[in-house]
């Protein structure tokens, strides 16, 4: 819509045109203010009536000790800090809407911190207007929290205030990027927020007591609200870095469950995250490793089919049907894990060994002692000494264990592992035929580690959109880890650059485009 009247139409056709138009848009902003309304209002009430449950269950708690009080407050407590985040990325979304954003009491930050100054003065020496000389005229101050070396800090921006002398033309420089718009969290103290909750596993409530004992008094439901307001400010990085993992070449593919609060009932569901993994590095390729995370509400076999509709190349996974039609038009060729089928007979010679069990144990370790040998050489060598060494032995073992199945009952647990490795015996051997790809899958499974620890400590995720959060951060945090980078260190930087960073440029911000910034930084 033209903002001038100099730049509007003559015509009178087109300028009841363009009032319609505007009436249109206004119409649907409108729409649009009252639907992120409705949201809000259902998620405010939720938060209210979990903050009375919450304190009923801790007067109950008081004097006498209950497991299953304990978990059902831990219950609550997750599921709180989900909803809370869930409107801090909704407050970041929609930045661009002032009069959406709900404004939230901010208190004081503690006087007994240190203080550091940073004094930013106007860019111009001389009056832009008429060329006159700049005299001060005063200054804005802001406050912003910091961590830094594990010690808090309140960083105070001075910008400076200069008038000409000759015509009263004011200059100023802008105000300094923050991660969070209008936020006082310091991009340190975000990321330390950050990788506390998806990499050391500490709620935010426990947080909350860990920062309160030295003296600053940050409460849940706003570490809430800057944790949602991260995800949201981040996923435009997380997308490129999909795009990165799952281009054409061999991904490596997992999935562990997840339990989730259900709303209402609370009761949990088995949701999943997936992983996607790009690590050619055993293979001799100096390319980057990264992992990229989503999280499903549940494992229907369309979630990995949706997730690898566009990839091409080799996929690495275990035997998981839903992978099926992502191998059906040959546009992915399928790469089973030797470890996964290995681990089925090491329970049951860990159960009781046999003579069955010993020697499969023996026959796969002979095949991984040739992978030792050959780690980290390029892929041509590594197939021409598979050829040579591990398909004859590949062969024998295939023969052996079609002979053991004839003298095992076919109910027997033995039987049921034997037959799982040949059901998948095409998919198992094919690594001796393509030097990239790997013996097994554990690059995949190593991946996990990080969310199944999360999982053992937090025991659920609090809501379907903490499941995605965590798996925006994960992305994150894995990729950072695969390259080197310390998890914290990183997000710190991203943090302190994303929220004005070109979004075509996004890419710039992967662990590995700025591992060199970051190790200059840490000299």
């Amino acid at each position: 819509m033209p903002s001038r009247p100099t730049s509007l139409p003559d015509d009178i056709d087109a300028l009841k045109a363009l009032v319609l138009q505007s009436r249109g848009e206004m119409q649907q902003l409108r729409d649009t203010v009252s639907t992120l309304e409705q949201a809000l209002n259902v998620r405010t009430l939720e938060i209210e009536q979990l903050k009375l449950q919450l304190a009923k269950l801790k007067r109950m708690q008081f004097g006498r000790k209950s497991e299953k009080l304990d978990r059902k407050i831990e219950q609550l407590e997750t599921r709180l800090e989900d909803l809370i985040a869930e409107d801090g990325a909704s407050e970041q979304k929609a930045t661009s809407m002032a009069s959406n954003v709900r404004k939230v009491p901010r208190q004081p930050l503690p006087e007994h911190l240190p203080r550091e100054d940073r004094v930013i003065e106007p860019p111009d020496q001389a009056c832009s207007e008429c060329g006159g000389k700049l005299k001060p005229l005063g200054e804005d101050v802001s406050e912003q929290l910091e961590i830094i070396d594990s010690a808090f800090k309140v960083i105070r921006h001075i910008r400076r205030k200069k008038a000409c002398a000759c015509c009263d033309h004011i200059v100023q420089a802008p105000a300094p990027s923050r991660p969070i718009e209008r936020g006082i969290a310091g991009p340190g103290l975000l990321a330390q927020i950050l990788v506390s909750k998806f990499a050391d596993h500490q709620p935010l409530y426990r947080q909350s007591a860990i920062y309160a004992r030295d003296g600053v008094e940050l409460d849940r439901s706003t570490m809430a609200r800057w944790v949602g307001a991260c995800g949201a400010l981040m996923r435009p990085l997380v997308d490129a870095l999909q795009q990165y993992v799952l281009q054409p070449g061999k991904v490596h593919s997992d999935d562990t469950p997840m339990p989730v609060l259900a709303p209402g009932n609370g009761q949990t569901k088995t949701a999943r995250l997936w992983v996607y993994v790009r690590d050619d590095r055993r293979a001799g390729s100096a390319a980057a490793p990264a992992a990229w995370f989503a999280y499903t509400p549940n494992r229907q076999g369309q979630h990995p089919q949706s997730h690898l509709a566009h990839f091409s190349g080799v996929l690495q996974a275990d035997a998981f049907p839903g992978y099926d039609k992502v191998f059906a038009d040959g546009r992915v060729r399928e790469a089973a894990c030797m470890a996964h089928a290995r681990r089925n007979i090491h329970d049951l010679h860990v159960r009781k060994a046999t003579v069955t069990t010993t020697e499969a144990l023996r026959r796969i370790g002979e095949l991984y002692v040739i992978e030792e040998q050959i780690r980290g050489q390029l892929p041509d060598h590594r197939k021409r000494i598979r050829q040579a060494q591990a398909r004859p032995l590949l062969d024998d073992f295939e023969a052996w264990l079609r002979m053991r199945l004839l003298t095992l009952s076919t109910q027997s647990d033995t039987t049921k592992a034997i037959n799982y490795m040949l059901n998948q015996w095409p998919a198992l051997v094919y690594y001796c035929d393509d030097g990239t790809v790997e013996i097994d899958n554990n690059i995949a499974e190593n991946a996990l580690r990080t969310c199944c620890l999360g999982r053992k400590n937090f025991l659920f995720l609090g809501a379907d959109s903490g499941g995605e959060r965590a798996a925006t951060m994960y992305s994150l945090i894995v990729s950072a880890k695969l390259n080197g980078i310390d998890p914290q260190a990183y997000l710190r930087h991203v943090l302190t650059h994303i929220a004005d960073y070109p979004v075509n440029r996004v890419s710039d911000l992967l662990p590995w485009n700025v591992a060199d910034k970051l190790a200059l930084l840490q000299a």
